[in-house]
């Protein structure tokens, strides 16, 4: 990677309170960004800054369409996006809940056509080069008992990607989406500490391990930057393999 291109470029960072998005907002800041961190939990984004006091919180519910755009549009111009936010509510296809479906659908996907519609138009009106990435899962290509909305949320996500490369790459705005397998945040590691449920699912995954963090940090931050400069519409799985059996 170049050495200096995140220096002097605005980075944003959905779901950056924990896991994935807190080690992704501190590492891009110790690459230069200037970062700016979405989270709806301000207590989280306290923390963070505690960590690296670089980094710009942003408090909104991603949920809600207006305050997202609002919050949004004194940070623009934004030349690089990750987003990251998501949320899970699991159950059985015969107890899904229409309210569940609405918060999964409207965190999960309707709020990355929100936060990247207000960058991605300010950008094509600067006239300047973009790289979104957004945070798909193996649960996009393969069914998981009990996550009959996530699993469609996550192939929704994966769509909206391919038209999203194929309308704004025109304007040199690149959007591509990763596919992590299980990863173990705090709350991975939690929710599957029990072995037997573990082993059922480390018995497709050929590399025989779930993700660590920095597993999904180093290829998001490969997808931002210049040495992934002709690679758009893609769907990288990050889950050792997985999704090849």
């Amino acid at each position: 990677m170049t050495e200096n291109y995140f220096q002097n470029k605005t980075v944003c960072v959905t779901g950056a309170g924990r896991g994935i998005g807190q080690s992704l907002t501190l590492k891009l800041a110790k690459l230069g960004a200037k970062v700016i961190a979405v989270s709806k939990t301000n207590e989280h984004l306290k923390e963070l800054i505690a960590q690296d006091n670089s980094i710009t919180p942003v408090c909104v519910d991603l949920a809600d369409w207006n305050a997202t755009k609002e919050a949004i549009k004194p940070h623009l111009p934004i030349q690089l996006l990750v987003n990251n936010a998501a949320v899970a509510i699991l159950d059985s296809f015969l107890d899904v809940k229409p309210e569940d479906f609405d918060t999964l659908f409207n965190v999960n996907v309707r709020s990355i056509i929100c936060i990247s519609q207000e960058i991605a138009r300010d950008l094509i009106e600067r006239k300047l080069p973009g790289s979104i990435v957004n945070l798909s899962s193996q649960a996009s290509a393969a069914a998981l008992k009990d996550h009959s909305v996530y699993c469609s949320t996550k192939a929704a996500v994966d769509g909206l990607t391919r038209v999203m490369a194929l309308e704004l790459g025109p304007h040199q705005i690149r959007v591509n989406t990763v596919q992590p397998t299980v990863v173990l945040t705090d709350m991975g590691r939690i929710g599957w500490s029990d072995e037997k449920k573990a082993a059922g699912m480390l018995s497709k995954i050929p590399l025989n391990r779930f993700a660590e963090v920095e597993d999904v940090v180093d290829p998001i931050i490969f997808l931002l930057s210049d040495k992934s400069q002709m690679i758009n519409g893609v769907a990288l799985p990050i889950d050792g393999g997985f999704l090849a059996t």
